[in-house]
């Protein structure tokens, strides 16, 4: 049984009370062209997308991203870095904290819907006006993507949407890169046909209307490795993996094939420090070619504070989901993947 609690505000009324200006505009623009030349190779840089698992509060956040403005300058030859502001977060058992778009302060545990679209939009906006940097979230609820299009350089669909049709179709509609990562059995079969549906046109039923998309050439690949029928985490960013994955690509004759690793979830085993070791093994096998020419950057979760707290700890920059890399670790990883170039 459904019981309404209130009306939520239409996208564009959200637009129209926390407007991207026309300056902002134009930086996001700026950057959505410089990642799709990095993700059909026309740009040779590598892109590391990172950032917090998810984006709990927004002065902790902007701290993140303004920080990571200055090294994304001291990188710029090497890297486009692109913050992670993940605002809708799936639950495996459906409880938990479900992101700001949910909840504006995770603490009260209470939903509010329209309030954290509003609080997400300020958080999204007021970041690219303080860094320079445009960022990338996770389209976890097709339905919601309109409340943040304007924003975002790039998004993401998680291992658990990676199958559902709908997520497909939209993503065929987006005009920034799509990292589609693979479903939680690993199957890069899956992977590919997710691709195959995202790159092509559809038309569907979509907020209200009957629409059609041009298909979206650049929707690649996020490898995050497997979970087997145990529960155990199998990873998939090794050389032999990524290769085979690279061989099945080349037959689907799909766009722009790439390949984004995530180095947490089910490759770290949820180990944030195992990230450093995993993304500098990703960086010494960029020496071969056919895995240069397919991984085009990586994916780290990163936040302030190393480790993470519960949703009613306040420490903070800790993350109150999966546990992150600090700062200080950070900052020195992404120093030593540029000189491994």
């Amino acid at each position: 049984m459904f019981q309404i609690i209130k009306k939520v505000m239409q996208a564009e009324e959200a637009k129209a009370m926390i407007p991207m200006t026309e300056e902002l505009k134009a930086i996001k623009q700026s950057r959505d062209d410089e990642l799709r030349r990095i993700i059909d190779g026309t740009d040779k840089r590598k892109v590391i997308i990172i950032g917090p698992c998810s984006a709990d509060n927004e002065d902790a956040v902007v701290d993140y991203v303004t920080r990571l403005a200055k090294l994304a300058e001291e990188v710029k030859d090497k890297f486009m870095l692109v913050p992670r502001i993940y605002t809708e977060k799936p639950r495996t058992k459906g409880e938990g904290y479900k992101g700001m778009f949910h909840s504006p302060n995770p603490h009260s545990r209470s939903t509010d819907i329209q309030q954290g679209i509003l609080n997400l939009r300020h958080m999204h906006i007021r970041a690219i006006r303080e860094s320079g940097l445009t960022g990338a979230d996770e389209m976890l609820y097709p339905d919601n993507l309109d409340y943040v299009t304007d924003i975002l350089s790039y998004i993401a669909v998680g291992a658990r949407s990676t199958e559902n049709q709908q997520h497909r179709l939209v993503a065929s509609g987006i005009d920034v890169p799509v990292g589609i990562k693979n479903p939680m059995n690993g199957s890069f079969s899956v992977t590919l046909n997710s691709i195959y549906a995202a790159q092509i046109p559809n038309e569907f039923k979509y907020g209200g209307y009957q629409v059609k998309t041009t298909g979206n050439k650049y929707a690649h690949a996020v490898l995050r490795g497997v979970v087997d029928v145990y529960g155990n985490n199998i990873p998939n960013y090794h050389y032999e993996d990524v290769i085979k994955f690279y061989e099945l690509y080349l037959k689907q004759h799909l766009a722009n094939p790439a390949v984004i690793i995530d180095t947490n979830h089910s490759n770290s085993g949820k180990d944030p420090y195992q990230q450093i070791r995993i993304a500098k093994e990703i960086f010494g096998n960029m020496r071969y070619d056919n895995f240069n020419n397919i991984v085009k950057g990586l994916l780290i979760e990163s936040y302030i504070v190393d480790g993470n707290q519960s949703v009613d700890g306040c420490e903070y920059g800790k993350s109150v989901t999966d546990a992150c890399l600090g700062w200080e670790k950070s900052e020195r990883l992404v120093k030593e993947l540029a000189e491994m170039i």
